[in-house]
């Protein structure tokens, strides 16, 4: 498959886009959302947005910070699975509700808020709503401009 258009390459406006996206997930690293439950959420709604770049990039982000392979496996099927804790649960139906606006008429269910809300502190809730955003608009960027999956190689730090 080829991209359509390599919008992360030559463009200022998208570089612009781009930093000002990166500073928004280093507020969202700021909330202290388990890093463990940001890599399942941006794994779990590229899966459902079909954004192969991103399951790629984020698959092997997790399993460079140390995720066991298993688990990254098994997120398209967390429902049946049971190497989730019940914090990562709710994070996954709250990203799988986030993402599946189109399908319902009703977003995010009370009761989804509710479990969230059970796990997660008031800032780690709106890291939670904001890294489901953020990663929303990168499958979108991603997948419209058909940008192939298979080469993205983790950045080592430290």
């Amino acid at each position: 498959m080829d991209a359509r258009l390599n919008v992360f390459v030559g463009s200022p406006t998208m570089a612009t886009v781009v930093k000002h996206l990166a500073e928004v997930g280093k507020a969202i690293e700021a909330t202290g959302l388990p890093l463990s439950t940001q890599k399942l959420v941006q794994i779990r709604a590229s899966q459902i947005n079909g954004c192969s770049f991103c399951v790629d990039m984020h698959t092997k982000d997790a399993l460079a910070a140390g995720a066991a392979p298993q688990r990254i496996n098994l997120v398209a099927a967390w429902r049946e699975a049971t190497v989730f804790t019940d914090a990562e649960r709710a994070a996954l139906e709250f990203v799988e509700q986030g993402t599946r606006f189109a399908d319902t008429s009703r977003g995010v269910t009370d009761e989804a808020w509710a479990a969230a809300a059970e796990h997660y502190d008031n800032e780690q809730l709106i890291g939670l709503v904001t890294l489901i955003a953020l990663i929303n608009t990168y499958n979108r960027l991603n997948a419209i401009a058909r940008r192939p999956a298979g080469d993205y190689q983790p950045v080592h730090t430290g």
